[in-house]
């Protein structure tokens, strides 16, 4: 979808009555249209550190590559359903999610199906909250509900933003970083305007650091001087291990537990979970 036709759409369209608050401490959506900058790698690791902190999770692949589901474990090409039947309404969100995929952290799964759910919305009415009013109704089960998006400005996406509280986005730390960014954060501020009011921004994450390089550096330093929004501490290393442990399945933090990127995902996990505490250091 072009960034004009998306933002058109966007205004076209009628604001909603918002449901009221559970027990949910947040629901994340992960988003970068920009592919290749750590977005599911986060998604992963980030729900695997926070239900290794002892948090109920909920993962909510809605990326038609899968890639979230399979390197949480589960065999996308053999479930027996996925978020693509909840849109469509072949399944209710009791069916499709994947329960204790690991300890604390439950799955809504996502496969190439999903890629069929833009055609199939054509039409159907209040398309734009299918995901959010599905999510009410077990989200009072879960401490953090994380979202991994699409890697495009889609249907698929203003879901999981009318769904979540707040959009975290990952930065890879290389030359074109703030490319792509300031359409990002429009669309973001677009749809708490129209669609999801309490919508906030998260922050930034800076991924792939090599702390070789004085590119790495340079780009951290200017994301800070250039972007005036919360910008986490924790910065996440380029790492052979991080790379490899969704071929296998696993997080980062099961993997090799020992590793920096293991580490780091962590930090981010304490980090988001003591977000606006003053105190916390």
């Amino acid at each position: 979808m072009k960034s004009k036709d998306f933002d058109t759409a966007l205004i076209d369209l009628t604001s909603h009555n918002q449901k009221g608050d559970s027990i949910v401490e947040r629901i994340i959506a992960i988003a970068n249209q920009k592919g290749g900058v750590g977005k599911t790698t986060t998604s992963i690791n980030l729900s695997a550190c926070l239900a290794e902190l002892g948090k109920k999770v909920l993962a909510i692949d809605m990326d038609p590559q899968g890639n979230m589901t399979s390197g949480l474990g589960i065999d996308k090409n053999n479930v027996e359903y996925t978020i693509y039947d909840l849109i469509i309404g072949e399944a209710d969100v009791e069916k499709v999610i994947c329960t204790e995929a690991l300890e604390n952290l439950d799955v809504l799964p996502a496969n190439v199906d999903l890629s069929a759910a833009e055609i199939e919305l054509i039409g159907v009415d209040n398309k734009e909250y299918i995901i959010r009013d599905e999510i009410e109704k077990v989200k009072e089960n879960y401490d953090y509900i994380i979202i991994d998006c699409p890697p495009s400005l889609s249907m698929l996406t203003i879901n999981a933003m009318t769904t979540a509280d707040t959009v975290l986005v990952p930065i890879q730390c290389e030359y074109y970083a703030l490319e792509g960014l300031s359409q990002l954060i429009h669309t973001i501020d677009l749809v708490k305007e129209r669609l999801n009011p309490k919508l906030e921004m998260e922050g930034v994450v800076f991924t792939m650091y090599d702390a070789r390089t004085n590119l790495s550096l340079q780009v951290v330093e200017n994301v800070k001087e250039n972007l005036n929004k919360t910008i986490y501490k924790t910065i996440i290393p380029r790492n052979i291990r991080l790379a490899e442990a969704p071929s296998h399945g696993m997080p980062i933090n099961l993997y090799d537990p020992k590793s920096a990127g293991a580490e780091n995902y962590r930090l981010l996990a304490e980090e988001v979970i003591h977000k606006g505490e003053e105190e916390w250091q």
